[in-house]
């Protein structure tokens, strides 16, 4: 797990590496453990860590799927009030997460084809 600043920690990263059985190119999911504040006690699931094509990582968030017109499509759960600047700090925060615990465990590199 990573912390944010320990002396302002209000929440702690969560990443469960991918297994076999992921899907191609899935590296881990990332769970918000929430440790002060009004939601203390509580976690936010369903991120995930992708590889890019490029080589890169990038990271899903929550979402609840629905169909409309006889379409799927989804609906992000977690989203900023202004601009990117929140939910790219997260983002930032889940990879730095990542990248600590795939230094700390052997992380099998993604299979690309």
């Amino acid at each position: 797990m990573a912390n944010i600043d320990p002396t302002h920690a209000t929440l702690t990263v969560k990443i469960i590496l991918a297994t076999h059985d992921s899907p191609k190119g899935k590296l881990a999911d990332a769970e918000l453990h929430f440790t002060a504040g009004p939601l203390v006690g509580l976690k936010l699931l369903g991120f995930g860590i992708w590889e890019a094509r490029n080589g890169g990582r990038h990271v899903t968030f929550p979402a609840r799927q629905y169909s409309a017109d006889g379409k799927r499509r989804s609906f992000t759960l977690l989203r900023d009030i202004l601009g990117h600047v929140a939910s790219d700090a997260v983002r930032d925060l889940i990879l730095e997460a990542y990248a600590e615990a795939q230094a700390t465990t052997e992380v099998p590199p993604a299979a690309v084809e």
